[in-house]
């Protein structure tokens, strides 16, 4: 199927409505003769000609589905692909016209296309999400008619699905992916991202952080100087490595406990602290 040659729907609408307005209709004995020769023989040609009769029928069924807010070309091209696949699967001996039998394939793949396009976030994964996507305005729209109540009660009680299943479907809805480059006014070059406030630090933050740890590091250098080389080496060891070792570690090396290395420590901690209160 992949090697026939349709009109193309991205083309100017009007030229491929006026391309495919030239393929004549077949009756029901052409139809079958063709079909036929397709299914039995695997007659590419046969299966052009199917095609490209029914492909007015699916530029009908598209026009459905129009209110969704995508292209009316891209809807066709998707229920094109439903006819191919329709025709490759269709069996003439069942007695049913081809259309009959390919509108499924038809609005399956037009479905499917705008349930991929309508979010980022798949929107209809189950089958009771599917059918509200697709049923929810027009059920809500013929309860407001006929009794005057739209509610979520009525809603799923009309769809056979939950109420909760009716409310979060109508929140997804209610709103649709928004690029952040688009532009609030066309021309002004004003668009979503500018309205986003920066939570990064600005510029003279990054530096005056930079130069506070920058002064912070050189007091501590000149703090640890008033520290004998075991208290140095211990305050270091713990807590200014980036592997602190162990009391037990130090107490090791020294041959002394751990709780002269605690003591030590907690010792040359306070001398710090008072050296950096002074500076």
């Amino acid at each position: 199927m992949t090697t026939l040659q349709l009109p193309a729907a991205t083309d100017s609408f009007e030229h491929y409505m006026s391309s495919i307005r030239q393929f004549a209709l077949l009756d029901r004995e052409e139809e079958h003769a063709l079909a036929v020769r397709y299914h039995d023989e695997g007659d590419l040609e046969a299966a052009h000609k199917l095609i490209c009769a029914n492909l007015r029928f699916v530029v009908k069924i598209a026009n459905e589905y129009r209110s969704y807010g995508l292209r009316l070309a891209d809807l066709v091209q998707e229920g094109n692909i439903g006819l191919m696949m329709a025709v490759k699967k269709f069996d003439p001996q069942r007695g049913l016209r081809l259309i009959t039998y390919a509108v499924w394939w038809i609005r399956a793949t037009i479905q499917s296309y705008i349930l991929r396009s309508w979010s980022l976030v798949k929107i209809g994964t189950t089958q009771a999400q599917k059918k509200l996507f697709y049923k929810l305005g027009q059920t809500r729209a013929a309860l407001q008619r006929l009794a005057g109540g739209d509610g979520a009660a009525e809603i799923a009680a009309e769809l056979s699905v939950r109420s909760e299943e009716v409310e979060e479907m109508t929140v997804r809805m209610a709103a649709r992916d928004a690029s952040l480059d688009l532009e609030l006014t066309e021309g002004e070059g004003y668009s979503l991202l500018d309205t986003l406030a920066d939570d990064r630090p600005s510029q003279e933050e990054v530096l005056m952080k930079s130069q506070e740890e920058s002064l912070l590091t050189s007091r501590v250098e000149d703090a640890l100087c008033a520290l004998n080389d075991r208290e140095r080496r211990i305050v270091h060891d713990r807590i200014l490595c980036d592997a602190p070792r162990t009391l037990q570690e130090l107490a090791d090396d020294y041959g002394i406990s751990r709780e002269r290395i605690r003591q030590l420590e907690k010792n040359a901690l306070a001398k710090l602290r008072g050296v950096l209160a002074a500076t």
